[in-house]
């Protein structure tokens, strides 16, 4: 079961974990990642952004892990949209 998420004080990361294939996968996305996609205001809860995006956050790790690259996954802004 994949650990519950948390935001990381000193990387400024929302640190979560997405079951693949039965393994967990540790991946994070950044505060700013997050506030500029989302466009949320800069004292916005990350965690509360990340829990309205979570199916999304998910898939973008399926498609990293897709295409090659490993864990640990930091997403990016670029990796949230939908792939062409």
């Amino acid at each position: 079961m994949a650990d519950a998420p948390f935001f990381h004080d000193a990387s400024g990361t929302v640190r979560f974990s997405v079951t693949v294939e039965g393994q967990d996968v540790n991946a994070s996305i950044g505060r700013e990642v997050l506030r500029y996609h989302y466009r949320t205001a800069e004292n916005a809860d990350p965690l509360e952004t990340y829990g309205q995006h979570i199916e999304e956050f998910d898939a973008a790790v399926r498609r990293r892990l897709a295409g090659g690259s490993t864990a640990p996954i930091m997403l990016r802004e670029n990796d949230l949209r939908a792939p062409a």
